[in-house]
């Protein structure tokens, strides 16, 4: 392999960059549940999953070491305490590791499929596999347990149809169709969604030691409430059901068991997988208005993603991704 395919590109660069500090920050999380979990079946999802970011980590180090890349500093011992006692259920636990697996599986495959070099790709191949066998891990456990909840049921068509008038996009006064399986399966994905990060802000901000994280946290609180409000309304207009909120799954202990760093990396970063989700939504609804409800709820998020930006420059913690070489010459 010569020279310039040896080089790696700046979207693997990236990946690889962003991903060591998450899975930095997943070891803690994973950690210090398995400190908190009793259950025998939930610990073991746990387990495997701390096993699988361990494995990743060796990996990601070895590609900064050979790339000469200085390793990021992402998370560490110092970001968790393991001492802190449970601020959140197993049950909560149970449907988080799910939730995360999630977004890790699709941020596995952005990264596969806009890596170049084998060896990357040969990783990221991998680290999509791992993703799934978690997936499967996990929601094998919720319905063992009976705690995972399925979108809305939909009848079987009997025969093919088209649509044939304007009005099916764009009919939003007065009775609007009902929601097609696309919109409401979107909806109700989107709700679990809000609902599981409404859940881990509102843990967090009861343990902040910062006064102006806090108050982060009770904006992100405010925001979560304001989607699962709107997107439940709208499947409540059509009698399909919601998702139940997870608000009791979180205890009354103000011991903190992050640093504030890592609570506000990761409330910053649900937001961030947020926008992304509900503009996927948006561009699979055929109805205008739910299409103005996903804009405003990506424009509720990036307000807060920007403050979350903010904070953390403030203090010192946002680690400046790779940048480009400067070649512009100074007279």
């Amino acid at each position: 392999m010569d020279l310039i395919n040896k080089r790696l590109t700046s979207a693997e660069i990236t990946n690889l960059w962003t991903h060591y500090i998450q899975e930095t920050m997943a070891i803690c999380v994973s950690k210090y549940a398995l400190k908190c979990i009793e259950d025998t079946d939930i610990s073991s999802v746990f387990e495997f999953a701390l096993t699988l970011s361990n494995s990743h980590i060796q990996k990601l180090k070895g590609f900064f070491v050979q790339e000469e890349f200085p390793i990021p500093n992402g998370f560490t011992d110092e970001d968790v305490n393991l001492e802190a006692p449970p601020l959140y259920t197993e049950t909560f636990w149970l449907e988080y590791i799910h939730g995360m697996t999630m977004h890790g599986s699709s941020l596995y495959s952005l990264a596969f499929n806009s890596s170049v070099r084998k060896d990357i790709r040969d990783f990221y191949y991998q680290c999509v596999n791992d993703s799934m066998n978690l997936y499967n891990k996990s929601i094998d456990v919720l319905i063992s347990k009976e705690l995972y909840e399925k979108s809305p049921y939909y009848s079987t068509p009997q025969q093919v149809d088209y649509i044939t008038k304007l009005t099916y996009v764009t009919d939003v006064f007065g009775k609007r169709r009902p929601l097609n399986s696309m919109e409401s399966a979107n909806i109700y994905f989107n709700l679990k969604k809000s609902i599981i990060t409404k859940a881990i802000i509102l843990g967090f901000s009861q343990v902040c030691e910062l006064i102006e994280i806090r108050k982060f946290m009770e904006k992100g609180l405010q925001v979560a409430n304001k989607h699962i409000g709107l997107f439940s309304t709208v499947l409540l207009e059509d009698d399909l059901h919601s998702p139940k909120l997870m608000d009791s799954e979180v205890t009354n202990s103000s011991i903190a068991p992050f640093s504030d760093k890592l609570m506000l990396y990761h409330a910053g970063n649900l937001f961030s997988v947020a926008i992304s989700y509900y503009s996927h939504a948006a561009v699979m609804s055929m109805r205008a208005d739910l299409l103005v409800h996903c804009e405003t709820a990506i424009s509720r998020d990036l307000k807060v993603f920007a403050k979350y930006g903010q904070l953390m420059i403030k203090n010192q913690w946002l680690e400046q991704p790779p940048k480009a070489d400067d070649r512009k010459v100074n007279y």
